[in-house]
């Protein structure tokens, strides 16, 4: 019986199975990585990250964070230099990339020094003692001003912000160009955004010896190539950087691929701390300000178009801002799309410009669609723009560019193979389904009334289980040739069968609540006609234990395809070796043996044994084994598709072994008072191949969907001008609940990949990609614009609809948005202030030191280190943060008692401030007006957590300072203490 004539007759595959993980995750037994136990003696890590964006590294002081009881060891970047290499990079460049920061920091986030402790809390009572010190070097944060010619350059030895350029040509786009009727073009930017898992990175490692070289254990998700970058980092052979997962992750959406540096950091926190196991949980602060991020991405798309609305060619203009290193797996997000640049349409000419910038940003990585929003948000975008530039229906334009139905598998310009579909009846299910007539009745009628109501389409091809050598395309055809080639997509899966009859499947994957474990035992259960419960997943992946290549992992939607199908290409051998085992005893054939229901029996009416009792006898009698049958009930499959072949001489190739069909519809209405979007309806329709689980499938589908959502209308990371990170939180990084996400109209057609050993293709990852394009085209249509950029937030979508407000009649403090030569949060304030003490005597406060430390609020101590310049110890508190800051104040412009310029900036272990303003005294009454005018800039964690209650913490700042300075000039003690102020304000005596 043939594979597919099997998966026909299963009983539970293709069926909506509850998930096997729920009963422990709903009694509270997941085991995820805060919950493993550690070793006695295990220490806690706290991680110094750089507050600059760019910045010499000078030295790090760890004397005073050594002197805490219980704080055991530092690392540094001298440790790290002489103890590991830096990271392998993906493109020919000498670039250097420690796990620490080593000459210097390119990024705010960036780990400077690792404390570790006997507890965290001791650890991060160090790490604020640790001192760094950094000289400040000019920022390229946009992909522009990476791009200048006067940018400050990132790697010096690089001499260049480009670290790639290729060109690409397929089929004949000039002649393609020339010809066409048309020539329409768009250009789009796709924003940084990421994923905020529940739970974070964890890392338990420890170094063991020379020769035994690391443990390690995270919840890292693979791909698995990057163990051999974490063994190069860590200068030992792949056995002696032993790495094992957690069973349970809380979410990784592609995030946790970017643990793998922290994986080799701790390994060496360990060595530092004399062998002793080092654990580092990342808060939820480093996630967001220094995990990893999607890819930026500036587009410039043209379509050769005829009258009719037939793309002819296609031509990108793309560059992708990786931040300020390219970490591997990158530039994965560029090239993972190459071979299917022309999406779902039959284009057969394509001209390609692929550069990679570096900006003094997060590094990027794999974010669930790696390489997909960026792609389609230009061409879905685009295709909008030809039906409105032609005056024709979008459903016109897509049926007539969308691949036949009659041509799979389809050979895309690029080289990708797409395996399989009916792209045009899937659409006209989706519009079915979708009840797009009832959608444009509603938009029909909304308009009438003067309402913005508008529907847009997406339509994508969903690629799933990669092939390696896609990453190489980055290279030209010589530089590969030099390497070697590179190509194909192992997956690995055992299956064995205990004494007691026991079926087991062990996987090469890190699930992160897909439900691996339920769909595993519905496809093993089916092989041995078991139930999903008479089958053990064990998802506990180790690499010095288990079978597994570079391909490991759970990226990129490879787990039906791949790894669902490997598990029951190795259940079908260990059956088909059962079953000969039987047929010797009952004397029959081996194809007569049938599983079913529980037991083995001999065709229809033969004899008959309870699966356990037969499978479980070999382990007991293996003299009683056929000739030629060797003993053990253990097979262990390999399977990689053969269709991922190497990059050809014209860099053509096929970058995935399947590649589902998405098409999308949203109506959307947008309120003209405030700029919300409101998701009207959104269908989704889906061609996967054959569905393994309806009920998970529909599961990512909706997880997928609020993920795009979220970067459709809230999601993306904000930097200011000097590289500031200021999305520390969030009430700044604002993500969809459950009361944001509608519940989508999901449907499916099933149209069997013949590569993958089960018919399924990926599905985890398409709405992700397809979301976003799809509300910005509902989001254009209803305002009736051309350009839109994402996010969608009210306040972009109210610029859409009017122009900018006027400006004030006149001044008001503010905080402003970040400007050029400024730093991340940028805070301006103007006041005035009512002292009793005349302008002598506030002036003569301001310029004696011991006075002066009374005044400034959180001052321990000030020192004179030359006319009018102060070294001090300063605390200040914005909302849940608080820093200790060493800074430098200096009084200049001094005309008493008129006028003086008060100056300051410090440096902290959370972040850089600096500030500057007048302060004007006048006589009046008896007393003083003082005025002052003041502008400040904060960095580093305070602007990234802080951001929000900045503009009132500066005034607070200010007001407490101009008060403390009007007692001292009166005579009274300065005492800012809460409940004295209070007992003041109330008229009581204090």
């Amino acid at each position: 019986m043939s594979a597919e004539e099997e998966v026909a007759v299963s009983t539970y595959v293709g069926r909506r199975v509850a998930r096997i993980e729920d009963d422990a995750l709903l009694r509270g037994r997941g085991q995820y990585g805060d919950d493993a136990g550690v070793k006695p003696g295990t220490l806690y890590a706290a991680v110094v990250r750089s507050a600059y964006a760019h910045a010499r590294l000078l030295g790090v002081d760890a004397s005073r964070a050594l002197e805490i009881p219980g704080v055991r060891a530092v690392l540094t970047g001298e440790d790290v230099a002489a103890w590991s290499r830096p990271f392998v990079v993906g493109v020919k460049q000498p670039m250097r990339h420690y796990c620490l920061a080593v000459d210097r920091v390119r990024y705010v986030g960036e780990p400077v020094a690792v404390v570790v402790a006997e507890d965290r809390y001791l650890a991060e009572d160090g790490a604020d003692r640790v001192t760094v010190n950094y000289d400040p070097l000019p920022a390229a944060v946009e992909i522009d001003a990476a791009l200048a010619e006067d940018a400050p350059v990132l790697h010096e030895e690089v001499g260049s912000n480009v670290v790639s350029e290729r060109l690409y040509c397929y089929g004949d786009p000039d002649t393609a160009f020339a010809q066409a009727d048309h020539r329409i073009g768009i250009e789009v930017e796709y924003p940084r955004n990421s994923c905020t898992p529940i739970e974070t990175a964890v890392v338990v490692a420890q170094y063991l010896s020379a020769t035994e070289g690391y443990d390690a254990q995270s919840n890292f998700m693979g791909p698995y190539s990057l163990h051999t970058v974490m063994a190069l980092a860590l200068q030992v052979s792949g056995p002696q950087l032993r790495h094992r997962c957690f069973r349970d992750s809380g979410g990784s959406f592609g995030v946790k691929q970017a643990v793998f540096p922290y994986v080799v950091l701790m390994c060496l926190a360990s060595r530092k701390a004399g062998g002793a196991p080092v654990k580092w949980v990342e808060d939820r602060l480093e996630h967001l300000l220094a995990a990893t991020s999607a890819t930026g991405r500036q587009t410039k798309l043209a379509a050769a178009v005829s009258a009719d609305g037939r793309i002819l060619a296609l031509d990108y203009d793309q560059v992708d801002d990786c931040g300020g290193y390219l970490r591997a797996p990158e530039p994965a997000s560029f090239y993972r799309m190459h071979g299917c640049l022309t999406g779902p349409y039959d284009v057969q000419n394509l001209r390609v410009r692929n550069r990679i910038a570096l900006t003094n940003k997060m590094p990027t990585g794999l974010v669930r669609g790696f390489g997909g929003p960026q792609v389609y948000f230009a061409l879905e975008r685009l295709v909008q723009r030809i039906a409105n530039t032609l005056g024709l229906d979008p459903l016109d334009v897509y049926r007539r560019n969308l691949v036949g139905r009659n041509a799979f598998p389809y050979r895309a310009a690029a080289g990708a193979l797409l395996d399989s579909g009916d792209y045009h009846g899937t659409l006209a299910h989706a519009l079915a389904r979708g009840g797009l007539d009832e959608l444009r009745a509603r938009r029909e009628a909304a308009r009438a009334q003067g309402r913005l109501y508008g529907i847009g389409f997406a339509a994508i091809v969903e690629p799933s289980i990669s092939n390696m050598g896609y990453i190489s395309v980055v290279l030209t055809h010589e530089q590969r040739e030099r390497a070697g080639p590179k190509n194909g997509a192992i997956a690995s899966a055992t299956v064995s069968i205990d004494p007691l009859g026991g079926v087991t499947v062990v996987v090469a994957s890190a699930p992160a609540g897909q439900g691996h474990r339920t769909v595993c035992a519905q496809v093993a259960a089916d092989v041995f006609g078991l139930t999903p419960q008479q089958v053990t997943v064990n998802v506990d992946f180790d690499t010095q234990k288990d079978a597994w290549s570079v391909a490991a992992g759970n990226y990129s939607s490879r787990f039906s395809g791949a790894v669902a199908g490997v598990v029951h290409l190795a259940a079908t051998r260990l059956r088909d070796k059962v079953a000969r085992i039987a047929a010797a005893q009952w004397k029959c054939c081996p194809e007569d043996i049938v599983f079913a229901g529980g037991q083995v029996r001999a065709g229809a009416d033969g004899p008959s044994q309870p699966f356990g009792r037969l499978a479980a006898g070999p382990h007991w009698a293996p003299g009683l084994l056929p000739p030629d049958e060797e003993p053990g009930l253990r097979e262990t499959a390999f399977w990689t598709p053969p269709q991922l072949e190497a990059p050809d001489a014209g860099d053509r190739v096929n970058t995935s072994a399947a590649y589902g069909f998405v098409f999308d519809i949203c109506a959307v209405e947008v309120d003209p008072d405030t700029g919300g979007v409101r998701i009207d309806r959104y269908a989704t329709t889906h061609d996967a191949g054959r569905l393994l689980n309806p009920m998970l499938a529909d599961g990512q589908i909706r997880g997928a969907f609020a993920q795009g959502l979220g970067a459709a209308l809230m999601e993306g990371f904000q930097y200011g001008s000097d590289g500031s990170f200021l999305s520390g939180t969030f009430a700044d990084y604002l993500v969809p609940t459950a009361c944001e996400v509608p519940d989508p109209v999901i449907s499916h057609q099933e149209t069997l990949s013949p590569f993958t050993p089960l018919g399924a293709k990926g599905l985890g990852e398409g709405n992700n990609m397809s979301t976003p394009v799809c509300v910005a085209n509902a989001v254009a249509d209803a305002l009736g614009v051309k350009d839109v950029s994402l996010p969608l937030t009210p306040s972009r979508v109210m610029a859409l609809l009017a122009p900018e407000d006027p400006p004030p009649s006149r001044p008001v403090a503010s905080t402003g948005p970040s400007v050029p030569g400024k730093a991340g949060k940028n805070l301006s304030a103007s006041g005035e202030v009512k002292l009793v003490a005349p302008p002598e005597a506030v002036f003569a406060v301001l310029l004696d030191p011991e006075a002066l430390a009374r005044v400034i609020p959180g001052c321990h101590k000030l020192q004179e280190i030359g006319p009018h310049r102060y070294r001090a110890d300063v605390t200040v508190g914005v909302g849940m943060v608080k820093a200790r800051y060493s800074a430098e104040v200096t009084l200049s412009e001094l005309d008493p008692p008129n006028s003086l310029r008060l100056s300051g900036k410090g440096l902290s272990s959370m972040g850089a401030a600096s500030g500057s303003g007048m302060v004007k005294l006048d006589a009046e009454d008896g007393g003083t007006r003082l005025r002052y005018d003041y502008e400040a800039e904060v960095s580093g964690k305070v602007a990234a957590v802080g951001g929000r209650m900045l503009e009132g913490a500066a005034r607070i700042v200010l007001a407490q300072l101009f008060e403390q300075l009007g007692r001292q000039a009166g005579g009274e003690p300065a005492d800012g203490s809460w409940w004295r102020r209070l007992l003041a304000r109330l008229g009581l005596k204090r």
